[in-house]
C-alpha cells in the first residue's frame, strides 16, 4: 500500500482519499493499485455499503496520470512500464465502471485525464463550485482515454467531441448541465454531505438533493447549438473548415485553439469516441483505448507534447505529422489495430 492514498472504514462506508497533493494528486500505478485493492476487499464484504472517493489535503481532486513516468517510458525503454501503468490504471477504471457498490466521487477541484477516469465511473459524481473538469490530452500529444471514449460519446450535442478535441474545461455547474456530474454541492457543505453519507449510506441520492438549492447558471449553455453545428462531424478537416466559415470571436478562439493541438491525437480522439459510440461493453473500449494507447505512446508527437507542455512549458510543440491532411487513414489504422493475442487487454 501507499501514504499516497488514505484508505478509511467508516462502520458501512469504505474511503478512498488521494493524497499526493504536490501533485495535484495524479495518480502513480502504486495509488491504481491500492485503490483496485481496497475496492476487491469491499466488495466482498458485506459490511460495506458504498464508498466515498475523495481527495486529502491541498487542491484536488486529480489532476492526472503519472505524464513524467509516462514520457520517461517512451524515450529509454520502449514503452514498457508506460504500457504497464495504463493496464493497470485502465483496469481500475473498469473495475470501478463495474463495481456493485454504489461510489461517490467528489470531484471538488481539478478533474483532468486520469481524474475523470476515476469519477465518471462512479454512480454519484459530485461538482462544486471549485470543479474544473477537462480532457487536455490532444494538447500534449495524447488522446482522451481513462474510458474517455466512452463517456465523451455519450454527451448531447457534440459536447464529448468539443471537449476531447479543445481540452476546454468546464466548471462544477457546467459539468452538472452536461450530465457529468450528477449532482452539484458547495464546498463547505461537503463535510456535511459526508457524514450523512456515512449515517445513511442507503440514502445517497436524497442526501445529495438536500444539500443545496439551484447550481450556479452553465455558462456553456449559451455555446451549446454552435459546438453542435460547428462539431458535428466525425473529420477533422470538417470542423476545422467549418469553424473557419464562422466569423465570430468565439469560433476564431475555437479554431486557434485547435491549431495547438497535436493533429494525429485530434483525428484518433474523432475515430475513438465514433467506434466508442458504438460499443456496448466497457470492457471492449478499454481494450481499445489500450491499443491506442500502445501506439501513441511510441509515437513522436507524446514526448515532444509532454517537453513543450509540461517540461518545458515553451508551449511551442512540433508535431508529427505537422497537419491534419498529413495524418493518414493508414496510419490512423496502425493505431487502432489489434494487438498480439498475449499483449491485449484484460479486465480484472
Amino acid at each position: 500500500m501507499t501514504d499516497e492514498v488514505l484508505i478509511h472504514r467508516h462502520g458501512a462506508v469504505g474511503h478512498i482519499s488521494l493524497n499526493r497533493p504536490k501533485a495535484l494528486h495524479a495518480l502513480t500505478l502504486d495509488m491504481c493499485h491500492a485503490m483496485s485493492a481496497a475496492l476487491s476487499e469491499w466488495e466482498h464484504d458485506d459490511g460495506i455499503e458504498a464508498v466515498i472517493l475523495d481527495h486529502a489535503e491541498g487542491r484536488g481532486f486529480c489532476a492526472g496520470g503519472d505524464i513524467n513516468l509516462l514520457r520517461e517510458s517512451a524515450l529509454t525503454d520502449g514503452g514498457v512500464s508506460g504500457r504497464r501503468f495504463f493496464h493497470d490504471e485502465y483496469q481500475l477504471n473498469h473495475q470501478m465502471m463495474t463495481y456493485p457498490k454504489p461510489i461517490v466521487a467528489f470531484m471538488d477541484g481539478i478533474t483532468m485525464g486520469g481524474g475523470v477516469g476515476i469519477a465518471l465511473p462512479c454512480k454519484y459524481r459530485v461538482a462544486t463550485e471549485n470543479t474544473r473538469f477537462a480532457m487536455p490530452e490532444t494538447g500534449i500529444g495524447l488522446f482522451p482515454d481513462v474510458g474517455g471514449g466512452w463517456h465523451l460519446s455519450r454527451l448531447p450535442g457534440r459536447l464529448g467531441q468539443f471537449l476531447a478535441l479543445t481540452g476546454a474545461r468546464l466548471d462544477g455547474a457546467e459539468c452538472l448541465w452536461a450530465g457529468i456530474a450528477t449532482h452539484y454541492v458547495p464546498s463547505d457543505l461537503l463535510a456535511e454531505a459526508k457524514s450523512r453519507i456515512i449515517e445513511k449510506p442507503g440514502r445517497i441520492p436524497g442526501q445529495l438533493s438536500e444539500m443545496v438549492g439551484s447550481p450556479p447558471r452553465a455558462r456553456i449553455e449559451d455555446n451549446a447549438d454552435k459546438i453542435a453545428r460547428h462539431f458535428r462531424s466525425d473529420r477533422y478537416e470538417d470542423i476545422l473548415a467549418s469553424l473557419e466559415s464562422d466569423d465570430s470571436e468565439w469560433a476564431a478562439k475555437e479554431r486557434d485553439t485547435l491549431g495547438t493541438k497535436s493533429p494525429q491525437t485530434c483525428k484518433v480522439a474523432l475515430r475513438q469516441l465514433a467506434t466508442s459510440a458504438t460499443l456496448d461493453d466497457f470492457a471492449d473500449n478499454m481494450a481499445m483505448e489500450y491499443r491506442i494507447a500502445s501506439r501513441v505512446l511510441l509515437r513522436p508527437d507524446f514526448a515532444e507534447g509532454v517537453r513543450a507542455v509540461i517540461v518545458d512549458k515553451t508551449n511551442d510543440p512540433r508535431w508529427d505529422p505537422a497537419t491534419p491532411e498529413d495524418v493518414s487513414e493508414e496510419l490512423l489504422d496502425s493505431i487502432f489495430a489489434p494487438l498480439p493475442e498475449d499483449e491485449e487487454w484484460q479486465p480484472l
